[in-house]
Parts: C-alpha cells; sequence; structure tokens
C-alpha cells in the first residue's frame, strides 16, 4: 500500500509551495503604480498598510477603495532532448481572474491633533493556477487557490514636524481550495479514471504592523516599516478523497489542522522630490520566508495509508529593491510608473508546479485624476514575468520541467477627503 501513501504525501508536499507567489504588493493602487513603493511617502489612506506612522500626516479624514484583477499565466514544458539540446513542448493553465480590494478610513481625530485613527482592510495574499486535469503534474496539482483578508485598526501620533509612528494590530482570515489527481483508478485504468483529493479549509491569526516616517524637509522624507509574522491556525479543514470503493476505507473522508505561517516583512524606503512637480521613491523589502521551513497536517481520522505528515521545505529569507515615480502633469492630473525585482524564497529542488516560483521582474504605470476638489479618481496596471526558467522538485517524487509564469494586473481605485 506504499504506493497509495505516495499520493498522499505529493498532495501534501505541493500544498506545503502555498508560500512564495501568494504575497501581493496590491495594498495601494498609487503605490502598486510606482513600482510597490509608498514606505516613506504618506500619499493617502493607504498608508495604514505601507506605513502606519504616515496615518497622523494626513491633513484631512479620507475614505479610500481600490480593486484589483490578477489574471496569473504559467506555462510548462517536460524537457524533451533531441540529441543534446532540450526542448519543451509548452502547456499553459487554464485563463482565471482572481480579484483583491482595499478599503481604508482614517486621518486626524481632530484638526490640530497629533492622533490620527484608522482602519485597513486588504489582501496581502491570494492568487491560484488551473491546469488541464490531465497534465503531467495532476497527481501533484490540477487546481489551487488562495484568499486572505487582513483587519487593521491603527493608531498614529506625529511627535513634531520631523517624526510620527503608529501601530496596527492585524486579524488576518484566509480561505484555500487545493486538488489534485491521485495514482489510483477504477476499472478503466490509469489516466482515465484516477482518484482525486481535495483539501478545502479556512484559518485565521493575529499580528502587528508598525512603522516609522520621518520627515526631513518637505521635499526629502524616510520610513521604516514591520509588519509580523501571521500565523494562520486551519482547523476543522475538509479531506476529501474519490477514489475506487476497494480503497474508500483506506482514504476516508476526513478533517485535517494545520498551521501556515505567512512571513514577516521589514521595508526602509526613501522618498524624495527634486522639483514640485517629479517625486522618486526607493523602497527595500525584507521578507522572512525561512519561517517557512515545513508544514505538518494532523488528520482527524487516520488509517495505515492515512497518516499525519510532516513535509519539509527550504525557503530562504529575500530582499526585494523597488523604484518608482510621480509626475504632477497638472492641478488635475498625475502619471506614476514603477518597477521591482522581487526575488523567490524557493531554493533548487524544490520548484513545484503549485506555484513554479522564481525570480519575478515587475513594472507598473498608473494615472490619478481629481476631477473635483477632495476626490481623487486613480488606474493602474502592473505586469510581472519570471522568463523560462528550470524547475526540480525532489520533495517526495522527482518532477521537472521549463516554467514560466506572467500575471497582468489591472486596477481602478478613489478615495475622498471629508
Amino acid at each position: 500500500m506504499k504506493k497509495y501513501f505516495f499520493s498522499v504525501s505529493l498532495l501534501v508536499s505541493a500544498f506545503t509551495s502555498f508560500g512564495a507567489g501568494y504575497q501581493i504588493n496590491l495594498e495601494g493602487l498609487r503605490q502598486m503604480a510606482m513600482g510597490g513603493t509608498g514606505t516613506a511617502w504618506p500619499w493617502d489612506a493607504s498608508t495604514i498598510f505601507y506605513n502606519p506612522g504616515g496615518l497622523a500626516r494626513l491633513k484631512d479624514v479620507q475614505i479610500y477603495a481600490s480593486g484589483q484583477f490578477i489574471m496569473p499565466s504559467t506555462a510548462y514544458g517536460n524537457n524533451i532532448y533531441s540529441g543534446n539540446q532540450p526542448s519543451s513542448n509548452m502547456l499553459s493553465t487554464q485563463q482565471a481572474t482572481f480579484s483583491t480590494f482595499n478599503f481604508y478610513v482614517g486621518g486626524r481625530i481632530q484638526k490640530d491633533s497629533k492622533f490620527a485613527l484608522g482602519l485597513g482592510i486588504y489582501t496581502p495574499f491570494g492568487n491560484g493556477l488551473t491546469y488541464n486535469d490531465n497534465w503531467l503534474g495532476k497527481y501533484i496539482v490540477q487546481s489551487v487557490k488562495l484568499s486572505t483578508v487582513f483587519f487593521q485598526p491603527t493608531i498614529s501620533y506625529r511627535a513634531n514636524d520631523f517624526i510620527s509612528v503608529g501601530a496596527g494590530f492585524v486579524y488576518a482570515a484566509g480561505v484555500f481550495d487545493y486538488r489534485s489527481a491521485m495514482p489510483v483508478h477504477g476499472q478503466f485504468g490509469p489516466g482515465i479514471d484516477d482518484g482525486e483529493s481535495q483539501l478545502r479549509g479556512g484559518g485565521n491569526g493575529v499580528g502587528v504592523n508598525v512603522g516609522v516616517q520621518l520627515k526631513a524637509s518637505d521635499r526629502v522624507q524616510f520610513g521604516f516599516t514591520y509588519r509580523s509574522q501571521v500565523n494562520m491556525s486551519v482547523g476543522g479543514g475538509s479531506a476529501q478523497f474519490n477514489v475506487p470503493a476497494s480503497l474508500s476505507t483506506a482514504f476516508p473522508d476526513t478533517h485535517f489542522d494545520t498551521q501556515i505561517p505567512l512571513p514577516q516583512a521589514a521595508s526602509f524606503g526613501v522618498g524624495i522630490r527634486p522639483t514640485d512637480n517629479l517625486t522618486l521613491q526607493f523602497d527595500l523589502n525584507y521578507t522572512g520566508w525561512n519561517s517557512f521551513d515545513s508544514l505538518r497536517i494532523n488528520f482527524a481520522q487516520h488509517t495505515s495509508d492515512l497518516t499525519d505528515i510532516h513535509a519539509p521545505e527550504h525557503y530562504k529569507n529575500t530582499w526585494t529593491p523597488r523604484i518608482g515615480a510621480c509626475y504632477k502633469v497638472s492641478k488635475v492630473v498625475s502619471v506614476m510608473a514603477g518597477g521591482a525585482f522581487d526575488q523567490t524564497p524557493v531554493v533548487s529542488g524544490y520548484v513545484s508546479p503549485v506555484l513554479p516560483d522564481a525570480n519575478r521582474a515587475v513594472v507598473s504605470c498608473g494615472i490619478a485624476v481629481k476631477p473635483l476638489p477632495g476626490f481623487t479618481v486613480m488606474a493602474a496596471v502592473e505586469g510581472t514575468t519570471t522568463g523560462t526558467h528550470q524547475g526540480t522538485y525532489v520533495s517526495t517524487s522527482y518532477f521537472n520541467g521549463s516554467y514560466k509564469t506572467e500575471a497582468v494586473t489591472p486596477g481602478v481605485g478613489l478615495y475622498y477627503n471629508f
């Protein structure tokens, strides 16, 4: 029965790959258009996420809302060799769109007060992929989707014209859905009526988001933020196995518990305004992915083939440089652009098709229009690509090939100052 246990090991080890590419940096539309920068300069109420210390810098109470639409695609080739040269017949995932949203409200409690209060509701992790059911890696993954929502009440204090600080308490909730084939089959044989496994569950966790904002002058500002690790506790998740009747007692439908660490992150930012119309920003993000070293799945019901599993991973911490610019064309219109190099935390030998993560190049641009006093409308688009890269997965099996992942993310938003 070892081959049946092997199928569950594939499912769980692939499940551990949720972390890497599901971290998104779309919590503010203007910041998204500027390459994800926003630690130093408090543009609007989305500073509740990017730097809570900047909230006390806002002159008015502001309400903010934005939405983005992530459209990812992954192509896979199985590296067929002809002589000494590899060639790939690339197979793309099915087209899909995953939406994220952000909502912020906050500002000074009184016009001349040094204190500000706010609330942020945003989606920092989320994405998904769907392969054709009979693709080569179906025993590892057929489809996967993850979404999260963070709630962050925030307080900020402006000590003087130079320094302001802020802190927010974070409550996180998330859901996921993961499906794969199993290398067991009924009367029609392998590849025709394979078994199927599905994990569904939801979890929650808590954390903090703290920041310091420094205003050296009207033209130079600095920022530092720290977002703590959030341990998402999943209790009572559903594990369902569609297998031949002869194996139903070996793989009973049951529940499971686990904990998924969403990594801590620190950011340092610099904002420079060389002219009245131009603002330049630089951010450096550090993400503590090494907390995602392994995952333990504890099933509520056990058999000789279905037992608790400890699946090791070896993620590494990463650095991400980001640059951005905003140019004020007129009192009504501003345009933005930026880019980033997002380093992958996945080490060699652990590139899973669940999310075949690699170093990613990011470019973005956008526009902000102020048609009425106090009211601003924004639009932005971000493009991401890994380029074609080799990947090998050896956690519980050997699976390799060529991957290329791309995503286009348009977004719209608005805010109003009271």
